[in-house]
């Protein structure tokens, strides 16, 4: 039995690259999909196991706080390059130690051709 996410605009889906809450839609044969456009990402759920638990975690999103927690993560791990002004996800091979004394100075900027540097403060998101 096909879900009808049609009924409740409000549902939304996390964008699985960028954290951002996308609308649930459905796709004429009543199968559920989100689509990112910053992303390109478009997620459709073929069958009838996945868009159960498709479902679920449409549903479930508000009462397991999924969005605060989302931002939580956002806020620690993603940060935006002082030089290009990319925003990225920090990774321990991004990693910036000095070449004097081995100190933690930051995270490299993963662009290409970019040397930025950001410090894991707040002051340097």
């Amino acid at each position: 039995m096909p879900l009808d996410l049609s009924l409740r605009p409000e549902q939304k889906f996390p964008c699985p690259l960028c954290g951002k809450g996308l609308d649930a839609r459905q796709t004429k044969k009543k199968k559920p999909y989100v689509i990112c456009d910053p992303c390109g990402v478009q997620l459709f759920v073929r069958s009838r196991a996945g868009m159960h638990v498709f479902e679920q975690l449409v549903s479930d999103a508000g009462q397991r706080n999924i969005w605060k927690r989302l931002d939580d993560l956002q806020s620690r791990y993603r940060r935006k390059c002082p030089e290009c002004g990319k925003e990225f996800w920090i990774v321990p091979n991004q990693i910036k130690t000095s070449w004097v004394d081995g100190s933690f100075e930051g995270y490299r900027c993963p662009e290409r051709g970019c040397d930025g540097v950001v410090s894991w403060n707040k002051e340097g998101k």
